[in-house]
């Protein structure tokens, strides 16, 4: 399910709601090992598989800030946009690890609509907390409330 914002009208009347949920993704060692190398974080408990069997997670677990990533992956499934001039990245005001993603997790993004303020006639900031669930667990991977400034025509 997506949500189509096609002016800033259209977010502010959607603040506080949920605005959907991504599909599943399934978090492969090669997907961590891609993201060691774009970063130089080669800790064991994410690239070793032999040694992270015996670590404290069992298993080796994807980098905290590849769960983080995954909100720019996820939000373009569940918002959609026509009539967008730009969208721009502008930070993020909340982060959270509360659970570790092990290998061979599969993970989804919930987004909800927390806050908006306008940017002038064209423009709006919105603020949409994604939670990055784990199937079959009671605990996200991560939780982050990114803000986004969005300017149509």
């Amino acid at each position: 399910m997506s949500t189509i914002f096609q002016a800033p009208a259209d977010f502010f009347a959607l603040t506080g709601k949920q605005l959907g949920i991504s599909d599943w993704l399934t978090i492969d060692q090669q997907r961590i090992n891609l993201f060691a190398e774009a970063t130089g974080d080669h800790q064991w408990i994410h690239v070793d598989p032999q040694r992270a069997k015996t670590g404290p997670f069992g298993d080796c677990i994807a980098h905290g800030y590849l769960s983080l990533a995954l909100a720019n992956l996820f939000m373009p499934q569940v918002m959609r946009f026509k009539n967008l001039k730009m969208g721009i990245n502008y930070g993020c005001d909340l982060v959270r690890f509360p659970a570790p993603v092990k290998v061979g997790s599969r993970v989804r993004g919930v987004c909800d609509l927390l806050r908006t303020d306008p940017l002038g006639d064209d423009g709006v900031q919105a603020v949409v907390r994604v939670t990055v669930e784990i199937e079959g667990s009671d605990k996200p991977g991560c939780v982050v409330d990114t803000v986004s400034r969005y300017f149509f025509s």
